[in-house]
């Protein structure tokens, strides 16, 4: 009886460990998803509508989001990268304020086996293995579409056509690539010339005072203004009618982003065209990094599509806009 007891015991014994270890080889496998995020900053409509994305889409998801703000400062998002790190989250992502100097905190991120995901810009690296995938748009293209509109516009116009330009953050991919892309367009097209180019910041505040500088360098002689984001164009236009100037008309308004506030600007007549960027992120990046979780490898280039709005098409779509 003993012995029978004994082996009874044994076998309960058994059965209970092995609920055990089945318990927390389920727990393991329905641990929550963390992710660390290291938002630019909400220095534009488009940042803003992008951080509520991301922190929508992670609820919806079940994922553990740790957002941090940079600020608009490189320093702040690898001090939050390698708080990240410290924490032992599972994914990182970031959208780098400038493209370089990223190189041994993503090493770091690599030591310890925590894969990066890029959204909305890119950066510059000599080790592309530090990074798994990059989501968001193409800048370039997005500059050429600026440019293809510009240039359909204006082709029965026989008259120099004289171009301003707000540049985004110095340094940053969108900044670069939109410049880039434009300028790829009209280099080989004389009639266009870019006579003044500075940045902008991507903020409305700094759009208008370059804008007020513009004007005062050149006047009457500025055609059109080319503006690497709608917030910078949205604050030119203040500039410019300020200066007793027709925004639209006396000087044709060529931005990107397509946020709510260029549309209601294009429905004023005041701005030309938005070039569409989207910065709905949120659902493309919670399903990137649930796969990633899952063992499954990622596409290194991720693009979002998009379109082109002209001020004719303003009041059809803008009850359509969810930023």
């Amino acid at each position: 009886m003993k012995r029978r007891n004994f082996v009874t015991t044994g076998m309960v014994a058994l059965a209970g460990l092995a609920l055990i270890l089945v318990g927390q080889g389920c727990q393991k496998e329905n641990k929550q998803i963390t992710l660390g995020f290291s938002q630019i900053g909400a220095e534009s409509e488009w940042r803003t509508a992008n951080t509520k994305s991301i922190e929508e889409s992670a609820k919806a998801a079940g994922i553990d989001l740790k957002l941090s703000d940079a600020q608009q400062k490189q320093e702040n998002q690898i001090k939050a990268i390698r708080s990240f790190i410290a924490q032992k989250v599972d994914v990182i992502a970031f959208s780098p304020v400038v493209e370089t100097g990223w190189e041994p905190v993503l090493r770091e991120a690599k030591e310890a086996k925590i894969p990066v995901i890029l959204t909305d810009r890119a950066v510059d690296t000599k080790d592309d293995s530090l990074w798994v995938s990059f989501m968001g748009s193409d800048f370039v293209e997005e500059g050429r579409r600026a440019a293809n509109w510009l240039v359909e516009k204006t082709k029965d116009q026989k008259d120099p056509v004289n171009i301003v330009e707000l540049q985004g953050t110095v340094g940053s991919a969108p900044a670069i690539d939109r410049k880039k892309g434009f300028e790829e367009v009209i280099k080989d097209k004389p009639q266009f010339k870019i006579i003044r180019s500075q940045t902008g910041d991507f903020t409305r505040a700094k759009g208008k005072e370059v804008m007020e500088a513009f004007l005062k360098a050149e006047g009457k002689n500025i055609n059109v203004l080319y503006a690497h984001n709608d917030d910078m164009a949205i604050g030119a236009i203040q500039a410019i009618e300020e200066a007793g100037l027709r925004p639209g008309k006396d000087i044709l308004i060529i931005s990107i982003d397509a946020v709510k506030g260029a549309f209601e600007a294009m429905m004023a007549g005041k701005l030309n065209v938005t070039v569409e960027c989207s910065p709905l992120l949120g659902p493309q990046l919670m399903t990137a990094v649930k796969d990633l979780m899952a063992g499954k490898q990622l596409p290194k280039r991720i693009v979002t599509e998009e379109g082109v709005f002209p001020m004719e098409t303003a009041a059809q779509e803008f009850p359509k806009r969810k930023y």
